[in-house]
């Protein structure tokens, strides 16, 4: 049974190495193979066969060439080029008998390929596997009766059972590899899709719902308005009322549009000490209204590349949050690091912390740990304008010890060589 062990040695091979490429393949999310790149692979396949081919005589090589070339021609397409690729490397091992044999066998295989393969993808995935099955099962039984009326010395019981059971046996179960990764891969994708129309119904839903909200109510009030006979202290109230409600919608459309258009108006020097004192000016008497103490250890230079506006709204954003947490006081501490690559802000709260949870889903559009009466598109703004800002985020937190923030934007002079670098790039 020396053909049979050779072959299964062989077959193992093939399996590893085609296990690891449909692995790769299947793992790497923008990784993929051009028709050139698959003809080659396929090729490297063929004449790894041959090459460790079982050949008791010149002329005669038993090996698993037939799996490659079904699986190539079949599912990817290149039926008519892996032949002709076939038959050159065949012909490197000597114009005998042998290479007179394949050219008669393989040769016609370049109009079934190329008439088969359109069909093959219209079948279904149990169907493809046994259509692969079968063909090789075929070309088996050509290439045993082809050799047996040239090779008188071979054992025909071990040959016959070697090349009925190993080739359809790889056959078979690479095909089947390659229909759960295609299987696999199609459901991923219908997921994601799933995932994005659900979000967006979300989306969608919450907007409908915050506006709805501050238009009804300055709707009501335009009503109020039409009455004639009301008095004109009334009559400013309602429109003082009916203006706060607009802006309300306003910033909901604004928070809106910043999540889905982060990109950067403006760009300008910023120097972050400055602009954080000022954002803490501005939320000051929120912080004296929730008795929390602001801390500050700012490093002496810092400067980052940015709008001024979407800066100022990403951090209002956390500092307000980070106060919010702390309805019955705390220590709210600001610091920021310089290097020559990056600066580093980290915001440090003792409010009532998130779960884990809470932080997986921390930044997920109208997601919001504030229940009703947060709309949950404040985190969701501040990561889209950290990830325009060319900067990182980490949080960490823990339930009744407080929350950790933690920023890294590029330096002035690190961020002018990246955008240069990009520049270049394009």
């Amino acid at each position: 049974m020396e053909i049979t062990k050779h072959l299964f040695l062989n077959l193992s091979l093939l399996i590893i190495l085609l296990f690891f490429g449909l692995l790769i393949l299947e793992k790497s999310k923008k990784f993929t193979f051009s028709k050139p790149s698959l003809v080659l692979i396929f090729s490297f396949l063929i004449l790894l066969c041959i090459q460790i081919s079982y050949n008791p005589v010149p002329y005669a090589r038993y090996d698993l060439r037939i799996i490659p070339l079904v699986l190539g021609g079949l599912y990817v397409g290149i039926g008519p080029i892996l032949v002709l690729s076939l038959l050159i490397l065949r012909s490197f091992y000597g114009l005998n008998l042998g290479f007179l044999q394949t050219s008669v066998l393989y040769t016609p295989l370049i109009i079934i390929f190329w008439r088969m393969y359109p069909w093959f993808w219209k079948q279904v995935p149990v169907r493809r596997i046994f259509t692969t099955v079968c063909m090789g099962m075929i070309l088996s039984i050509i290439t045993v009766l082809g050799m047996s009326f040239s090779n008188t010395q071979t054992n025909w019981f071990d040959a016959w059972f070697a090349y009925l059971v190993i080739p359809s046996l790889g056959i078979g179960i690479l095909s089947y590899s390659i229909e759960f990764v295609i299987k696999n891969t199609e459901m991923r994708q219908q997921l994601i899709k799933a995932e994005k129309l659900k979000a967006v119904e979300q989306m969608g839903a919450a907007i409908s719902h915050e506006i709805r909200n501050p238009l009804t109510a300055a709707s009501g009030f335009v009503q109020l308005l039409q009455d004639d006979y009301l008095p004109r202290q009334k009559r400013k109230e309602y429109l003082s009322i009916v203006k706060e409600e607009l802006h309300s919608a306003e910033r909901v459309i604004q928070d809106y549009l910043t999540f889905a258009k982060p990109d950067l108006e403006t760009f300008e020097e910023l120097n972050v000490k400055s602009e954080l004192r000022q954002i803490i000016n501005i939320l000051q008497p929120l912080a004296n209204q929730n008795s929390v103490e602001i801390i500050t250890d700012f490093s002496v230079i810092g400067f980052i590349k940015g709008d001024r506006q979407k800066f100022r709204q990403c951090f209002i954003n956390v500092l307000k949050n980070a106060i919010e947490s702390m309805s019955h006081g705390g220590h709210l501490t600001l610091s920021t690091e310089y290097s020559q690559n990056c600066i580093t802000i980290r915001v440090t709260d003792t409010g009532v912390g998130m779960t884990k949870e809470q932080l997986d889903r921390l930044g997920e559009p109208f997601y919001s740990t504030k229940g009703k009466n947060g709309t949950g598109l404040g985190m969701m703004v501040v990561y889209s304008i950290v990830r325009a800002l060319d900067g990182e985020i980490w949080v960490d937190s823990e339930v009744g010890k407080g929350t950790i923030f933690q920023f890294e934007f590029p330096a002035l002079t690190n961020f002018l060589n990246m955008t240069d670098s990009k520049a270049n790039e394009g």
